[in-house]
């Protein structure tokens, strides 16, 4: 059994940095997934970043309205633990964030394919203030 634990998350101002820690307990594979994806009101959920753990190998994607602003990253060598931090916070970031793992895909299907994690954890606030 997988339970998702998710740290972080709260309330900044535009241009301030949070940081969004997620561990996946009992979640022990050999090339794990993990992610975030959120979800502002009256939006869908859409993907923000993943993180593929592979041997000797990270490879990790990004929405484009946060590319070079936020950076997902494992901790250590750990392959269930994964951070997620964030800079140059914009009210536009407000969402709820989820945390997800085990990405289970078709070829050809996008990281930010909601149906394709498998695990998910109830979600975190963030809040950004202009």
């Amino acid at each position: 059994q997988v339970q998702l634990v998710q740290h972080g998350g709260g309330s900044v101002q535009a241009g301030g940095s949070l940081t969004l820690s997620c561990e996946g307990i009992g979640y022990d594979v050999d090339n794990p997934w993990m992610g975030w994806f959120r979800q502002a009101p009256g939006k869908e959920r859409e993907g923000v970043a993943a993180i593929w753990l592979g041997v000797g190998e990270t490879r990790t994607w990004y929405h484009g309205s946060v590319k070079g602003r936020f950076t997902i990253s494992p901790q250590g060598n750990a392959k269930n633990i994964v951070h997620l931090e964030m800079k140059s916070l914009k009210p536009e970031d407000t969402a709820m964030y989820y945390c997800a793992a085990d990405r289970r895909f078709e070829a050809g299907n996008g990281w930010y394919v909601r149906s394709d994690w498998h695990y998910w954890d109830r979600g975190t606030q963030v809040t950004v203030g202009s």
